[in-house]
């Protein structure tokens, strides 16, 4: 079979193949490229040497069995053979569930994983969206640092494993959403430096230097992102990609690199005749992230809303540090005007930022889809000292408004792993890296994050210690006992009401009608003919719908319809969602 590998500025490459050496010739058709024949099949172990340096893995390696420092290995990915035909699962009227593959269950492999997966399709979500899986140093790690982007990381089951648990999703209606990190690689493992001007000095990012993207040879490293991101769609039949970070791909180019690949995943989903999506997560409040080429946007189908969550939050929990200062001086109304207009920050000063931040979004254009709200994700758990999450200190009833709001709003909701029985295990940042030294910095590094913030320093766990991993793992025994069960199968109805309502999953911002009053803790909104009304007080709450001929569809507490003035009283911490007759 033929080799390649893209070294620019070697004067030299050999292929070390199967114990032998092959002296590698550059491409005439195409500068910087190696090429090269040598006998190989599925599971042959190769590596690359420059200018007689180190045996290192292949960037593009569709495999690393022993690891980020190992050999690569062939993946003949003709040899598997799919179960489930698969025409796909747009973005639209979705539901989608977070998952961290090594926590997911206690095993903490795919092939673990696959096996809940019946849980995800009777809760009613549509698709799963995965944690990076690209290798890392260790075993046990939030994903983030991987390096080998074209790769599974081999504890979690490597390729084949990836291939049954898509299967296995397919066969249950659910989609598959995968993580993918183009703004960094991690500190350990990364060899990419050895071939070719992957990174830059141009631009700096929180971790170092910049992935190249407008400097020079940045034409191929844009390519290795974009192959690599087809790949992933392609080869294991993924519906679509969540982008880390966006605001952290720094390009300066006419095209940006977003723009680029939105383009190629739209011209793969029109070959393979099946809708694909990206979801970026970005920090910039520009609506041109999400609009479409054509309009001048780059084209990404949707973005995660960090205002929504930090509104939510902040009304649920009246925290104020941090980010959460702009919406702690009045979250209701913040929360009222991300349900109804998308963005909080939208050219609007931020405290937190010491600037103004963000760009109006038009809501009577802008498809509400586009948006995904959640209550909670893996940042908004992880990042805390503790790893905490919303059940650790919110009671039952103001975990169901949580998911009333984040189930009826008019964005594509997102639940985040155990989210759905109110799981009472953490989520914390957790590590397994090999090397002495940068472990030993993550952990000084966490605990003084923390202790500058009024945390004691015994409370910030070690993420080295294997225990921090084994205390974020999912305890499958809660949903089946009270509180735990009583909130999954409140979200069950949310789920299955919004499938059933058109007006729950009709993506118009514009017909979106907010209420609120502040001191009484209330809130209450309309989309068509349902009515969500919820109390974040303790105490019952009169609220004048002006629906004086509605009908009760869901309640967790007891609660009658609206009185002939049109207003409802709503039991505390409670929520209701109605419809108009």
């Amino acid at each position: 079979m033929q080799f390649e590998v893209w070294a620019p500025q070697a004067a030299g490459v050999t292929l070390h193949c199967a114990g032998a050496a092959h002296v590698l010739a550059r491409d005439a058709d195409r500068a910087g490229w190696w090429t090269g024949d040598a006998e190989a099949g599925d599971g042959t172990r190769y590596g690359f040497a420059v200018d007689d340096g180190p045996v290192l893995p292949d960037p593009r390696s569709r495999r690393q069995p022993d690891g980020p420092d190992g050999l690569s290995a062939v993946v003949d990915h003709g040899r598997y053979a799919w179960h489930v035909p698969w025409a796909g699962r747009g973005l639209p009227g979705a539901v989608l569930y977070e998952l961290h593959v090594g926590t997911y269950t206690r095993e903490g492999t795919l092939d673990a994983a696959a096996e809940r997966l019946r849980h995800l399709a009777e809760l009613g979500v549509t698709h799963v969206e995965l944690m990076p899986l690209c290798p890392f140093p260790g075993r046990h790690g939030w994903g983030y640092e991987g390096v080998s982007l074209w790769a599974v990381h081999e504890p979690y089951g490597g390729p084949e494993a990836l291939k049954r648990f898509v299967d296995r999703a397919h066969e249950l209606g659910l989609g598959v959403v995968l993580d993918v990190v183009h703004n960094h690689l991690g500190p350990s493992g990364n060899h990419l430096p050895a071939f070719g001007p992957y990174f830059t000095d141009t631009h700096h990012t929180p971790w170092g230097a910049a992935v190249n993207l407008d400097a020079p040879g940045s034409d191929e490293v844009r390519a290795y992102l974009v192959g690599s991101a087809l790949a992933w769609l392609r080869d294991y039949r993924l519906d679509g990609l969540r982008l880390d970070a966006v605001h952290a791909l720094r390009d300066t180019r006419a095209i940006h690199f977003l723009e680029e690949l939105s383009s190629a995943v739209d011209a793969l989903a029109d070959e393979v005749g099946r809708p694909l999506f990206l979801i970026a997560e970005s920090d910039l409040g520009d609506p041109r992230v999400i609009t479409p080429r054509a309009e001048n946007g780059l084209g990404l189908h949707a973005q995660w809303n960090d205002d929504f969550h930090h509104a939510l939050h902040t009304a649920l929990t009246g925290e104020a540090q941090g980010y959460y200062e702009d919406f702690a001086r009045a979250p209701l109304p913040a929360l009222a005007k991300t349900l109804a207009g998308g963005f909080f920050h939208d050219g609007t000063y931020s405290t937190f930022r010491g600037r103004r931040h963000g760009r109006p979004l038009d809501r009577t254009r802008v498809s509400a889809h586009r948006l995904l709200g959640y209550a909670q994700t893996h940042d908004q758990v992880g990042n805390r000292a503790r790893g905490d999450r919303l059940s650790a200190s919110l009671s039952p009833g103001l975990l169901a408004c949580a998911a009333t709001l984040v189930l009826t709003a008019p964005f594509t909701p997102m639940l985040f792993m155990g989210e759905e029985w109110a799981a009472t295990t953490p989520w914390q940042f957790f590590t397994d890296h090999t090397d002495p030294e940068l472990a030993d910095a993550v952990r000084r590094g966490r605990r003084r994050e923390f202790t500058a913030h009024g945390w004691a320093e015994e409370d910030v766990p070690d993420p080295q210690d294997p225990a921090t991993r084994d205390r974020s793992c999912l305890d499958w025994s809660e949903p089946e006992r009270d509180p735990h069960a009583r909130v999954l199968a409140w979200y069950r109805k949310l789920i299955a009401l919004r499938g059933a309502e058109p007006d729950l999953s009709d993506p118009d911002l514009g017909d979106v009608r907010v209420a609120y009053d502040e001191d009484a803790r209330w809130l209450a909104f309309r989309r068509g003919d349902v009515r969500v009304a919820l109390n974040l007080g303790t105490d019952p709450a009169s609220i004048p719908l002006g629906a004086r001929h509605a009908r009760v569809l869901a309640a967790w507490e007891p609660v009658r319809p609206p009185d002939a003035e049109g207003v409802l009283t709503l039991p505390g911490e409670s929520c209701v969602v109605l419809i108009q007759e």
